[in-house]
């Protein structure tokens, strides 16, 4: 039977509330909860501090209000409704990296198909699902790009705790899912917030590589690998030797999680990975067209950001590993590529692997370099072998 938001009663809501819950895996979605619309007033502080600190990415809502008060985003809220998608952490028989054969590593946030195409489906389901039950409903969705904190809604509504690495870790899932949100006019009851169980722990801290974990849940973006893996600029010589061969995002602070120890999953289709593609060779992701990387790579979240990123820490994996095969390769991007940061990554991963004929590479690039900071980093490159 059909509910108007007009008449509707608490015992209504609460109906619907629980068929929502019980529809819920039968829509895809792993684990769903219900809170407030109230703005989010201890995140206002948390988020200055982090702006006055220097530690946004700069990807995030740039209007701090918005990202705490739902009423800026939606007319009239009563409640939003957080959901949340389990996704794998192992990858089933990995290929191997093999000298002249190394491989790079995408995050396992980014594995199958792109989780905000996978959420807002799941999305709209559950809207399809409350529609026919409140025909009068308003409801806007929101992934990851929306103004709300994810995190922050997720914890509020009971979905898991926020942990000291600063994602939600559940109680059935660990912290291998991606959240989600609706917010509506409909009055559904909160749900209770989940107890903080990472006690004393400071495993994620202590195994940050650039000790980007600066406090419990407090993140410095810009030393992040996950952030720095995603810009398209310069990388600093000490991040090229932190990012070893991570291609997108970094994982380290979920996997030694003990809360995440031994967890993996599977039921999700969409979500799993290929292997190939999400722990691809190196040396071809270099000389990849536009239109190779968009067929091969378009439908996973780190696309987003274009091929240049990629490519970057293609060249930064293949310096790290010292791979003597890429020499060749290197040595023509660094002589011929139109963008001055893959000719500057290049640069310094020839400094790396050294030889002959990574020496001769950088000394004709220097012939002909104009980019102040490409010279800079063959001279460096020259330099480390002289």
């Amino acid at each position: 039977m059909a509910v108007s938001i007009a008449t509707g009663t608490d015992a209504n809501w609460r109906t619907i509330k629980q068929e929502i819950v019980e529809a819920a895996s039968s829509l895809g979605i792993d684990k769903i909860g219900f809170t407030t619309a109230e703005p989010f007033a201890e995140l206002k502080h948390i988020l200055l501090q982090h702006r006055e600190k220097g530690y946004e990415s700069g990807f995030e809502e740039p209007d701090i209000e918005k990202r705490v008060s739902p009423e800026l985003s939606f007319d009239a809220p009563k409640s939003i409704i957080s959901i949340a998608v389990a996704y794998p952490s192992k990858l089933p028989n990995p290929p191997r990296s093999e000298p002249g054969a190394y491989r790079g590593i995408i995050s396992r946030a980014s594995w199958g198909s792109d989780y905000h195409d996978v959420l807002r489906d799941r999305l709209s389901k559950l809207e399809a699902f409350i529609m026919e039950r409140v025909p009068d409903a308003r409801m806007q969705s929101m992934v990851d790009t929306g103004v709300l904190v994810d995190r922050a809604v997720a914890e509020r509504a009971g979905i898991g705790w926020s942990g000291k690495n600063c994602a939600v870790i559940t109680p059935e899932w660990g912290s291998w899912v991606y959240l989600g949100e609706i917010i509506t006019n409909i009055p559904f009851l909160s749900d209770t917030s989940i107890m903080d169980q990472c006690g004393d722990c400071t495993i994620c801290i202590d195994a940050c590589p650039t000790e980007a974990l600066v406090g419990p849940g407090q993140l410095n973006s810009s030393r992040c690998i996950s952030f720095i893996t995603q810009t398209k600029g310069y990388v600093e010589d000490t991040y090229k030797l932190k990012i070893g061969n991570r291609l997108y995002g970094c994982d380290t602070c979920q996997v030694v999680c003990p809360k995440n120890k031994g967890l993996n999953w599977t039921h999700q289709p969409e979500l799993q990975p290929d292997p190939e593609k999400v722990k691809p060779l190196l040396i071809p992701l270099l000389t990849m067209t536009n239109k190779q990387f968009k067929e091969q790579y378009g439908r996973i979240a780190a696309s987003w950001r274009g091929k240049k990123p990629i490519q970057r820490n293609a060249i930064i994996a293949l310096g790290n590993f010292k791979d003597q095969t890429a020499v060749p390769t290197l040595s023509e991007l660094l002589l011929t590529d139109p963008r001055p940061e893959i000719r500057e990554t290049a640069a310094w991963a020839l400094g790396r692997i050294g030889g002959e004929e990574a020496a001769t590479g950088l000394g004709k690039a220097l012939e002909s370099e104009q980019e102040p900071a490409v010279m800079q980093a063959i001279r460096k490159a020259q330099d480390v072998h002289l």
